[in-house]
Parts: structure tokens; sequence; C-alpha cells
């Protein structure tokens, strides 16, 4: 055992793996006369566990028979397998057997005493077959991200050494000893998800006995879902409480314990640290998976009302973007303060989170909308570029000045002033004049002009497409927690906590397994007819009068009423405005994306603001070298990291992750070709 630690760290690439993906050392000893060992990552115990269960020749399910814990610090001199953590898996159909009890005649049965003690499971004796496999998982105490994995029996055995459940137990052909004793996790999701959703009890049943038939008949435990199973979880829905104590924070910190696996980060309230609990289950970790491996990631900081305790309690949603351009929220962070001033203590967590999953997993962007948020930490956690989001900005700017301006041009002439305030990337009284002219409006909308102009001079900004997932799914966020029969609950935070991890989240399981299955496809929800860059796809381009030589103003036919025609001002910025019902409440209508889409299709769009501040800063750069060698060598270092930077947010533009810059806005430096010769030399 003291050559523990130079075993090899095994990390298989697939998503769950099983004893058959490793290559162990035997150790002599043992309980059964010699154990088998393996290192793998300790965040990936789970990911084994799961794997062991699908055996497809003894499908099982392990339970944790035992646990001890120890603190760090906890031993002067600890062994070199000494544990921190120490767990022991034993297959469900075991260790007792009580097929003897079970076949013996139905009034002897009364005198077979059953096992007391520790090993007794009452309810549970069916299933008892001897089965004698387990494995042990240690959590190293000197070296804790590694797990010491001892698998005392491999093989599903009783004490004769003969197998006692599954495909190669004779006596358990027909009958359900042959597949695991228990629904899989993958399935109780879907069906608790399909229930939340509104599903008949029937359409569930009649689905997946067609999911059953369609791949040739039963081969596991989850073909036999009955509608007693069904009935069941029903059932736990019902009688499901948000209240786990009558003190809310007792509450919430009763949730956590008992859904470690789906709390990253927690944090309790204290004098002199605030409350904060990272939440993100496993589904919502594969989608983050799946969507972020070289995609984006969006704050969403902004959701707060008067009516919730959201004042004290921020809720914060990371959220990802699928092929269809649908917000879909991978994890939520509720915190008593700013969510800015705290994330350095939580976003570490989750990126190991992640990591620890897929080691090659990489972020392409990070959207903030808040530029408050310590960019640095962001950039250094996940090793990608950052973008500023301002849809909020916008949909404030807009909502202020159709409640208060019934004039189209005014408006639009204001929002031109605002962006260049926003949107101004020179120091100097060319800001201070724009904002002056601007105070002489007669309408003032307030807003921290300069924390937000420093930020777009360093930071690009995300383009209309995500902007319209987020606000579908901040409108749908609103939707689902102000309704005025829940208004005795806002107050509570373990009340949000439930109907995020349970209906909220529900809702867009379900939606992703529409759009991958194609399943009873009359069932979407608002979110993909409220998103507008969805609806802007419907749009034909010839049902849009684009001028091409005056790119202020387009119209688009409507596709209810081709008699009507909507009118979009400012096209082709995020500060475009249409006079449809929609946009005059500050949402981004299709009309609004159908625009900015026709005119990057027809390569009318102009250049990207974020592609003219990097430029500009190389300009300064190039113009004015420092006379120190040394800082001369440091400016040439920062101009090619420039210069690539500029390269890459172009290919991120084109992807359409970028916003363009509207033609006010454009910087003479863009077409200066001082850049262009320095930068080849």
């Amino acid at each position: 055992m003291e050559d523990i630690l130079n075993l090899p760290v095994q990390d298989p690439p697939c998503t769950h793996f099983s004893a058959a993906h490793i290559n162990w050392v035997k150790v002599e000893g043992g309980r059964q006369g010699g154990d088998h060992i393996a290192l793998i990552p300790f965040a990936r115990v789970p990911d084994f566990v799961k794997g062991e269960s699908l055996n497809p020749d003894c499908p099982a399910t392990f339970r944790i028979e035992s646990r001890r814990k120890r603190s760090q610090g906890s031993i002067a001199k600890p062994r070199v397998d000494g544990y921190l953590q120490y767990t022991l898996y034993w297959c469900s159909y075991g260790p007792e057997d009580y097929r003897d009890a079970d076949s013996a005649v139905r009034g002897d049965a009364s005198n077979v005493k059953p096992a007391t003690g520790k090993g007794s499971r009452p309810g549970r004796r069916h299933m008892m077959r001897g089965c004698l496999c387990h494995f042990t998982v240690k959590r190293l105490y000197i070296r804790p991200l590694l797990a010491l994995i001892i698998y005392n029996q491999r093989e599903h055995v009783d004490k004769t050494g003969a197998p006692c459940h599954g495909k190669l137990d004779r006596d358990a052909m027909g009958t359900r000893a042959m597949y695991a004793p228990r629904i899989s996790e993958e399935l109780r999701q879907k069906v608790m998800s399909m229930i939340y959703a509104g599903v008949s009890l029937d359409n569930i049943i009649q689905h997946h006995m067609e999911l059953v038939q369609g791949h040739g008949g039963p081969h596991n435990r989850d073909d036999f879902l009955t509608r007693n199973d069904v009935r069941n979880m029903e059932r736990t829905i019902r009688n499901a409480s948000h209240e786990l104590h009558g003190d809310d924070g007792c509450s919430v910190k009763m949730w956590a314990h008992r859904h470690k696996k789906e709390v990253f980060f927690f944090q309790e309230r204290s004098c002199s640290e605030p409350f904060i609990l990272g939440i993100q289950t496993d589904w919502q970790l594969q989608q983050m998976l799946r969507y972020g491996q070289n995609g984006s990631i969006a704050f969403h900081s902004k959701f707060g009302s008067r009516k919730l305790r959201v004042s004290l309690h921020p809720l914060c949603t990371l959220l990802v973007f699928d092929s269809s351009q649908n917000a879909i929220p991978v994890a939520w962070i509720i915190t008593s303060s700013f969510i800015g001033q705290e994330i350095h203590k939580w976003i570490g967590y989750l990126a190991e989170r992640i990591r620890a999953k897929d080691p090659r997993w990489k972020l392409n962007s990070f959207l903030v909308d808040d530029p408050s948020f310590d960019i640095p930490i962001i950039r250094e956690t996940f090793q990608c570029r950052v973008l500023l989001c301002i849809w909020h900005v916008r949909r404030k700017w807009i909502r202020n000045l159709s409640k208060k301006c019934c004039s189209i041009e005014i408006r639009l002439e204001m929002l031109k002033h605002l962006g260049c305030i926003l949107y101004s990337t020179r120091n100097g009284p060319n800001v201070l004049d724009v904002a002056e002219e601007f105070m002489q409006f007669p309408l003032v909308l307030k807003f921290s002009e300069e924390q937000w102009i420093d930020t777009v001079k360093s930071l690009p900004v995300a383009g209309l497409e995500l902007n319209a997932a987020i606000e579908s799914y901040y409108l749908r966020l609103k939707n689902k927690l102000f309704i005025e029969n829940n208004a005795n609950f806002w107050q509570r935070v373990d009340w949000l906590i439930h109907i995020l991890t349970n209906e909220f989240h529900s809702l867009y399981w379900m939606e992703q397994y529409i759009l991958e299955t194609g399943y009873v496809a009359n069932m979407k929800h608002e979110s993909f007819s409220s998103n507008a860059w969805h609806q802007a796809l419907n749009i034909p381009d010839e049902d849009v009068i684009l001028d091409e030589q005056d790119l202020q103003i387009a119209k688009v036919i409507s596709q209810e009423n081709r008699s009507l025609t909507f009118t979009v001002g400012n096209a082709g910025s995020e500060f475009s405005v249409c006079d449809c019902s929609w946009s005059k409440h500050g949402n981004l209508c299709q009309h609004v994306i159908k625009v900015a889409l026709l005119g990057k299709s027809r390569l009318v769009a102009r250049p990207l603001l974020a592609a003219q501040v990097y430029r500009q800063d190389l300009l300064t750069l190039l113009q004015n070298p420092p006379d120190d060698p040394v800082a001369l060598d440091h400016a040439i270092l920062h101009v090619t990291r420039l210069q690539q930077d500029v390269k890459s947010l172009e290919e991120l533009a084109n992807n359409g992750l970028l916003q363009s810059l509207p033609i006010e806005m454009n910087s003479p430096s863009m077409d200066n070709p001082l850049l262009y010769t320095r930068l080849g030399d």
C-alpha cells in the first residue's frame, strides 16, 4: 500500500465508466483473498458508480452501505491510504439472501427469522439475493483531489460463487432479478418533468410503451415502467413542500444538506459573510458541457422585484444557448449581496465542477450584463473573452421613453444620443459634450454613464440574437414566479429554490426533450413563440423593405395581417425601435431581429465597435511608442495580443455573437492606413 501514490491517475474520457475501463492492480490480502485498487479523480466517483450500475450482464444499483468522514488536520501523521472520506458501496441485491425464505411455504414464512441490526432492510426482502459485489472509495487524506477505489468483490456472486442475479443467473430468467432493482434516475427525471409539464399519466405510459417497442422489447428495468411507478411520482409531487422548517434560513440549510450533489457552493449568512447558494443539477451540468463547449455562457444577474425578497437575495442565472438560440439555465446563484461583489467566491468552484467532468472543455465567450463584475476573475477562471450584454439597459430606456414620450422621432433621437454616450470611444471633451447635450432634453434617464462608458471601451458588445434569447428567459422567469397565487411565498428563499429546481427546471428539460425527439410537437411552451430570433427566421426576406443607402429606417410587412407594415428605426443597432406593440414595451421584436439579420447577410452591416476600440488602442501604441526599451518590448507584445484579439473577435462576429455599430458611431481610425502599414512591418 506504500506505492499507492505511484499508481497512475485514470480518467476515462467517457461520461460514465466502469471497472472494465480501468487497469487494476491486485493487492494480496483482503476479505476476499485479494483486492483490486486504482486511482481516479475524486470528482469522477459518481461517474464510476453510475457506470458500474449499467453493467449489461448484471444491472444493479449500488447503495451506500456505510460512510465515515474526517476533517482536514485531524491526523498528525496520516497513512498513505488514510482517508478524508470513506464510503462503502454494495450491490442492492445483497448482502442478505432471502431467496430460500421467499420460496418457503407461506404458512412457514413467519418462522423465518429476518436479519436484524444494521444489515436489516424491511420491505426490500424480495430484492436480497446474497450478492457480495461491493467496493470501497477513499478520498485520500494527503491527496484530497484523488480517490482510491478498492474493489473487494468485482463479480455479482453469492457466497457459493455462483451468479445470483442478472442474465448469468438461470434462476433469475424471466423475473425482475434479471434487471436493475429500480428505475434509473434518468427515467425518473423524465417522468417527473413530464408530470410537471402537464402530460397525463396515460400519455406518459403510451409514449413509454412506444419507445420500448421501438427498440425491440424490454431490455432493462426502465422498460418495465408501470402505472404505479408514475402514480407514486405524482404522489411525491403532490406531497412535496418547499417549507422544510418554519425558519426560512434553517429550511434552506436543510435543503442544501439533502441535495449536496446539486449544490456547488453554499455559504451561510453571518455578521461578516453574506448568504450564497449555488445550484446546478446533473442535467444542467450536462447542458453546460454540451452547449458551453466552444460556445457562450451569459450572466443574467438583473432579475429582481420589489415583490420578492430579491432586494436582499438577488437571483443570478448562468445561461447557455442551443442551436435554436434558446437560452437554457445551467446554474442558479442566490445571494444576500450584490452578485458582482461575491463572484470570486463561487465562480472557481463552478469551473472546477465542469473541468472535473471534462478537462478539455473550453469556453468561447462569456457575456456579462453588469459593468461592476470583476472581469479579470472571469477571464482567468474560464480563459475566454468577455462580452458586454446590454439588453436590460436597452429595455429600460425604451420602456421609459415609450411611457413619457409619444413622438417616435424624439424617441429615436434620444436613443441615438444615449448610444453616443454609451459608445463613445474617445476620452476628453467629446464624451462630456454629448452628455451635456443630452441633458438638455426634457426627459432624463438615470444611469451610471461613466461606468458603462468605461466598460464599453474595454469590452465588445453582444449581438441581438443572444439578447433576444436572454430576454425570453427573463420574461418566462418573471411570469413563472410572479403569480398572485404565490404571493404568500414571495418572502421565502426555500420557495424560490423549490420552484427553480422542480417546476422551472422541468419545463426546460421537457423542451429540450421535445427538440431532440420530436415528441408531442404541439406541446411547445411559450419560450419557443416568445423568442424573437426564432420568430424572425419565419419572416421572408421579401417582406423586408431595406434601403441600403439609408439604413436608419426599414419596413417589415406583418405576417398576421399583410395589410400592416411595421417601421424599424435605428435599424441595425441594439437600440433599434419598432412601432409594433411588443417593441413599445421595451422588448426585442422579430422585426428588429429580422432587419439586423438581413443587413448582415447583405453585407451592409457596419464595422464592429469592438474592432474599432481595439484598433484604436493599437493605433495609439503605434503612434506613440515608448522610449524605454523594456516598455517598448512590452508594448510590442501588447500590440501582438490585441491584433490576435481583433481576429478572434471578427470570428465571433461571423457567428453572430458581436453587435455591429450604427452608422453615426463609426470611428475614422478604422480607415487609417497607418494601422495596417505598421502592423505589416
